[in-house]
């Protein structure tokens, strides 16, 4: 059962925020490990333009059901991401929908909205360091991963933990991270590592069948997922209104770099010109 959050504390409830008065919708999708509770300044950041937010923890994650870190499909993911946006333009009819993905999790919000239905539901997505071009941490791992995922989906891969490399460069935001009971800090299960090259080549192959609005912002110095997948996806897909920004020098959770409400302003910003456009 995957959970799905309203961040109710800072959005819809919110006396100020009648349904009328939101100008669009954003639906985060947290990325591998962590989950949709760390995005909450980013929410009251939206919530302060008039953008309502609305969240989920995928399968093995935050407070979903599932062993802790292990994803036995990320399509899985990506059906339930298609089914909850579904449900919110069910519930805000009429309301334009934009759906945000990091690094996995922007794998995910891509290959949903590759599919013609997702893609008619929505204005446009934006993924901040999406994990597209991955490689296998040994060519070794990529020839036995599909075996394996199969023989011991749950085994942790003990030489493929990429915890000790950086993903801010605010030391603040790294001691929360990795001190949160809810993000998982063990070794990647052979299962979720498999997933994440299966999504990876798979967008990979079809970058040309991408229609879908989007806006890919990317730090230079990421070590966990490579800016030159971001630069493919802009150069090859077939979207008319596509945008990339590359961030010289940062890391990897964009959102929890130091410069992080100019980069919530970027998403902001690049929504706004979409709903005026929409309108104009």
């Amino acid at each position: 059962m995957q959970k799905l959050l309203e961040i109710t504390d800072y959005a819809m409830k919110l006396p100020r925020f009648k349904s009328i008065d939101l100008r669009g919708i954003l639906i985060i999708i947290h990325g591998l490990n962590e989950h949709s509770g760390r995005y909450a300044d980013f929410a009251r950041q939206l919530n302060s333009c008039n953008f309502g937010v609305y969240a989920m923890d995928w399968i093995g994650h935050g407070g979903s059901d599932g062993l802790h870190g292990y994803v036995p499909s990320l399509d899985h993911v990506v059906a339930d991401t298609g089914s909850f946006l579904e449900k919110i333009k069910s519930d805000h009819p009429g309301k334009p929908c934009f759906l945000y993905g990091h690094s996995t999790g922007g794998a995910v919000v891509l290959k949903a909205a590759i599919n013609p239905y997702i893609e008619e539901l929505l204005e446009g997505i934006i993924l901040t360091s999406p994990a597209l071009r991955v490689a296998p941490s040994h060519p070794i791992v990529g020839a036995v991963a599909p075996l394996f995922s199969l023989l011991a989906p749950k085994y942790q891969f003990k030489g493929a933990n990429k915890r000790g490399i950086p993903v801010s460069r605010d030391p603040a935001a790294l001691v929360a991270k990795y001190t949160d009971p809810l993000v998982y800090t063990g070794p990647i299960r052979i299962r979720t590592g498999h997933e994440i090259l299966r999504i990876s080549s798979y967008l990979t192959r079809n970058f040309k069948s991408v229609t879908v609005p989007f806006f890919v912002l990317h730090g230079s110095a990421d070590k966990v997922t490579n800016p030159l997948g971001s630069q493919d996806l802009y150069n090859e897909a077939a979207s008319k209104d596509k945008h990339l920004k590359l961030y010289d020098g940062f890391l990897h959770d964009l959102l929890f770099e130091p410069e992080r409400e100019e980069i919530a302003q970027d998403i902001i910003d690049w929504m706004a010109r979409k709903l005026s456009c929409h309108h104009s």
